[in-house]
């Protein structure tokens, strides 16, 4: 039987690889293969995207029908911390496709049969908490700021931000809070959940490693960071439709960024190789 793990490594696994370091260029090189993995299987994936622009939709309805339409923004903003979660079987088809495998759309469903499927769990779980705590804390501040009566309509909310004088308030803490919980869990996140699927290395090992990547790389992966950042806003200006194309394309995208700091026979140790 085999052994239940999250946080250390599998029994099996390799210690965390040496990190190679990477530039823009390197960055967008991964884009690019990401567009291909992508039109590869255009068809297929369109499909796979479309989740994504339901979801957004679902979550905007949702904050304007329980009454919490200040909370819409807050929710869009916060979709990309859930978003690794939700791309790790679109990593699963960028790495058959990498390792020459025929890939078809139902092989996304394959990393529920990963050794490190608990460690994903968990960790998406732990997202899922982050994504909850930004919610409770956005609606904190709006409740401090402009008061704890909701609007009825998106016309009632920027006449109440308007009426309290106290606009570039919350846009400025609202922001800024929001870019506090992003750069952590893009720091926490960046190439942990490629990471457990490709070596099964843990929770802990895949965090750290995703940490040392963003360090030890700090122009490339701000870039990628600010690529991602576009792409969502993108996404959302065009009414959750254009998500069906750059969600798949960022998923893709980020296992070829994570393949260019670990090549498959990379070495193993707590450093980083040039």
């Amino acid at each position: 039987m085999s052994t239940f793990h999250v946080y250390a490594r599998g029994e099996d696994a390799r210690a965390i690889p040496y990190l190679r370091s990477i530039d823009v260029s390197d960055v967008r090189r991964a884009i690019a293969e990401g567009w291909r993995d992508f039109l590869s299987m255009r068809s297929d994936l369109a499909v796979v995207g479309i989740i994504y622009p339901l979801l957004g939709l679902a979550l905007a309805l949702w904050s304007s029908g329980f009454n919490v339409l200040y909370l819409a923004y807050p929710m869009m903003a916060g979709f990309a911390l859930i978003g690794p979660i939700v791309a790790i079987g679109l990593y699963e088809i960028s790495r058959r496709r990498e390792a020459g495998e025929k890939v078809r759309a139902r092989d996304a469903l394959r990393v529920l049969h990963s050794p490190a499927l608990a460690s994903i769990v968990a960790l998406g779980v732990a997202l899922a908490l982050v994504f909850v705590a930004w919610l409770a804390s956005a609606q904190a501040l709006y409740v401090w700021l402009i008061g704890s009566r909701a609007p009825a309509s998106l016309t009632q909310m920027i006449a109440d931000i308007a009426n309290s004088g106290r606009g570039w308030e919350l846009a400025l803490l609202g922001n800024g809070l929001g870019f506090v919980f992003a750069a952590i869990v893009y720091c926490t996140t960046a190439i942990a959940f490629p990471l457990l699927l490709d070596r099964d290395v843990g929770i802990v090992e895949a965090a750290q490693a995703s940490w040392q990547a963003v360090l030890q790389n700090p122009v490339a992966m701000t870039f990628w960071a600010l690529a991602i950042a576009v792409a969502l806003a993108f996404g959302f200006l065009t009414m959750f439709i254009g998500l069906a194309i750059v969600m798949p394309v960022l998923g893709h995208a980020t296992w070829r960024i994570y393949r260019a700091l670990v090549p498959r026979n990379a070495r193993t140790g707590n450093g980083v190789s040039a």
